[in-house]
């Protein structure tokens, strides 16, 4: 009966989708790295031996046999939603950001241009809403995920509800990305990689050492040294219609940009067990990065007004030229120990510090008729520091429940310089403000979480997470001061249809938060270059779609009440065919709005945006996966893997007019296609995936209408295996590229502004050899 209904299910999802996810897949250890460390794998080796009067004939190759718990039987046993990106899945494509990886994934879109990687949304909530952990911990601000190489990554857990310990900071989802684990086996393994993109090289570098030591003990090394350069082209046009006179204004732009950076990537893991039982870990993490760019534009106006109230004033400038140097270095320590209290108890300890530091320049020439106008130079140092420790206690008791309580503590510091020169001279208007900014974050949570099964068909989780937030910041006249605290009860359920049967249902309610981010509320501005101020006076009158920018010291955090629904059918073979249901009601939404304000740095009032707390907001939405091995339903088919995976989503802000009053960079759906194949006759692997997002609108403000165009992301690879030492991989991103524009328009009682910006994406070539020595 199953066998009957399975192949409608799958063809629901197949044929509505364009998306990707693997039916067979690499196993994965069960536990995340933010609650245990990884067992050791202890792979049932077998030496080939022979006897001492046959020493002429060849030896064979050892052999290793090693077993982990499968992605889906990892998914299948958690109690809260849990997807698991494996090695396997990680490697495939050969992608050079962690973005491109999770792109394939139900309901996960990436910001920027195709092929670019970008900030990675989930459920296309963009601005915070998904928390991404990395060993279970948050990064620095200023850290992104791009930074971290694919090949330093383990695996990559996604969550679609909050749990208690990992924290509840996630009303989209949680993304914790796992790094490289020591494991009880030797690997050597050497990767050289050569990227091409409009004709500019990207070598890369990776190496894996793993090993053992000792009875107990096991380290990895995991090195990535990478050098990139880009050239990208971006035009933008922006209208004013004036309202009283009918008159047309067009502002063009046109311009390139060269960009190029180095970035070495090392970590480690050094793991033991003592005789006592007890098991420590050490994990250092450092990222060093040095990049440069250059671009230059020239700008024209149709039509212009000497007018300084005008909402078409004369541009002060034609052509500019920015170059820009920046460097930056993080080194970070983490460290676990775990003790047996007893034969059903654990604690487990976790702490770690880390620091990093930047620093940044830009030299901004801004030329009017070939004459030089105006320069700007900006310097920035930036140095910040963080600590966190965790306490965990866990207790299984002979009725099935099992009982884990945790206390967090963490804090974060930024000491940042940063000095503005215009025309040589520092800007009276900014002079309010000062050069340097302290700011400083602390958080405190205590969970308490119990998970136990009632017969062989129900699983359940019970957990409730407290956590408050106190962030403060100091510069001249401008002291910031915020403190948020938070109450999330979480409640998680799983039913098996039958004791053996392959159907679950699964349920969650849950209450999540977005706390704001520190330069959210850091309120120290940022004026926009095309309405500068004057060298020895302050700013003039600036137009709604040239803001200025600042943060806003009274933001709430916002609050969000979840509901998830889910049924899973896990397939004989291999494979799961998948719909899960999402509801999010949100309180207290915060987005960037601009206003005109009365303030300290201009005359007369400026617009600004800033971040606010507008009202509420619903989201909701269904996510549709199918992944399986094609010859499970056609007999005659070949092994070819099938990944697909189709969502779609609806918002609504209740304080913006519809019909496009959704929430921000929320675009109505997202989908994917793709296959492997490893061929019966030669070594070869193919494979290819499509990524489809469509254009969308949203209604930024009542003011401002927000357009973004479709993106179409088509992937492909080809895995050819000399030896099980020695495999070359040819990998295409981005194939077929498409241009990229985002556009807006914004109206109010004396113009309408219609502006689009973007440009051409580009097809990267990758060519990889993997050495195992």
């Amino acid at each position: 009966m199953q066998l009957h209904r399975v192949p409608a299910a799958v063809a629901l999802a197949a044929c509505c989708s364009l998306g990707a996810a693997e039916a067979q897949t690499q196993p994965t250890p069960p536990d995340g790295a933010a609650s245990a460390p990884a067992q050791p794998r202890r792979p049932a080796t077998r030496p080939a031996t022979r006897p001492a009067d046959d020493q002429g004939k060849a030896q064979l190759d050892r052999v290793e046999v090693e077993g982990r718990a499968s992605d889906e039987s990892v998914r299948r046993a958690s109690t809260a939603s849990k997807i698991v990106i494996t090695r396997e899945e990680i490697e495939r494509y050969g992608d050079s950001t962690i973005g491109e990886v999770i792109k394939r994934l139900p309901g996960v879109t990436t910001g920027g241009r195709p092929g670019r990687g970008g900030d990675i949304r989930m459920r296309g909530m963009g601005g915070g809403y998904t928390q991404i952990l990395v060993n279970g911990e948050r990064m620095p601000p200023g850290f992104s995920v791009d930074q971290l190489p694919p090949d330093q990554i383990e695996r990559i857990e996604v969550l679609r509800a909050p749990t208690a310990e990992y924290g509840a900071r996630a009303i989209a989802g949680t993304i914790n990305i796992v790094l490289r684990e020591a494991l009880q086996k030797r690997v050597n393994d050497l990767r050289l990689q050569l990227s091409e993109e409009r004709g500019k090289l990207r070598p890369n570098l990776g190496w894996t050492r793993n090993d053992k030591f000792g009875q107990t003990g096991a380290y990895n090394i995991t090195l990535n040294a990478t050098r990139n350069e880009r050239i990208d082209d971006y035009n933008s046009t922006s209208t004013t219609h004036l309202l009283g006179s009918g008159q047309d204004s067009t502002i063009v732009n046109r311009g390139r940009s060269n960009s190029g950076n180095e970035s070495l990537n090392v970590n480690g893991r050094v793991q033991w067990r003592e005789a006592n039982g007890d098991s420590f870990a050490l994990q250092p993490f450092i990222v060093v990065n040095r990049s440069s760019g250059s671009n230059a534009f020239d700008q024209t106006q149709s039509l212009c007004s000497a007018d300084p109230t005008s909402q078409i004033r004369c541009l002060n400038y034609d052509h500019a030229d920015t170059e820009s140097r920046n460097r930056s270095t993080m080194g970070r320590l983490h460290g676990q120990w775990q003790h047996k209290l007893g034969d059903d108890t654990r604690l487990e300890v976790r702490g770690a510090f880390g620091s990093m530091t930047a620093h940044g320049t830009s030299d901004r020439e801004e030329r009017r008729g070939g004459a030089l106008f105006r320069t700007q130079d900006d310097t920035t140092d930036s140095r910040h520091g963080s600590w966190s420790m965790t306490a965990k206690l866990s207790h299984q008791m002979a009725s099935e429940h099992s009982l884990v309580g945790g206390l967090e503590a963490e804090g974060q510091n930024l000491d940042q310089t940063r000095v503005t020169l215009q025309n040589g001279l520092p800007l009276p208007a900014l002079q309010d403000f000062g050069d340097n900014l302290s700011a400083s974050t602390k958080r405190f949570a205590y969970y308490a979480q119990d998970e136990w099964s009632v017969g062989k068909q129900w699983s359940f989780y019970a957990g409730l997470r407290g956590e408050t937030i106190t962030t403060g910041s100091s510069s001249a006249g401008n002291p910031v001061s915020n403190r948020s605290s938070v109450w999330t009860p979480l409640l998680h359920a799983v039913w098996k249809v039958g004791e053996n049967s392959r159907d679950q249902v699964r349920a969650s309610l849950t209450r999540s938060y977005r706390s704001p981010n520190l330069s959210d509320l850091i309120a120290r501005p940022s004026i926009n270059s095309q309405y500068a101020c004057p060298d020895n006076a302050l700013c003039g009158a600036n137009v709604i779609n040239y803001p200025d920018r600042m943060g806003n010291p009274d933001l709430k955090p916002e609050v969000a009440r979840g509901l998830e629904l889910a049924y899973e059918n896990y397939l004989s073979l291999g494979g799961i065919v998948s719909v899960n249901a999402f509801y999010r009601r949100i309180q207290d939404l915060i987005r960037v709005e601009p206003e005109l304000e009365t303030v300290s740095w201009a005359s007369v009032p400026r617009w600004v945006a800033r971040p606010r707390n507008i009202g509420d907001a619903t989201t909701y939405g269904v996510e549709l996966e199918a992944k399986f091995r094609l010859d499970q339903f056609l007999t005659d088919a070949w092994p070819v893997n099938i990944r697909s995976n189709l969502s779609l989503f609806r918002s609504r802000v209740e304080q913006i007019p519809g019909p496009h009053n959704t929430l921000d960079q929320q675009p109505r759906g997202t989908a994917n296609l793709g296959f492997d194949y490893r061929l019966r006759s030669l070594p070869l692997t193919l494979g290819a995936n499509v990524n489809y997002t469509p254009a969308y609108e949203i209604q930024q403000t009542e003011l401002q209408l927000t357009n973004l165009d479709k993106k179409r992301v088509a992937d492909a690879f080809a895995l050819w295996t000399f030896s099980p030492s020695l495999a070359v991989r040819l990998s295409a991103a981005n194939l077929a590229p498409l241009d990229y524009f985002t556009g807006s328009v914004i109206t109010t009682d004396k113009a309408v502004i219609t502006a689009r910006s973007g440009g051409p994406s580009y097809t990267q070539w990758q060519l990889r050899w993997e050495i195992k020595i």
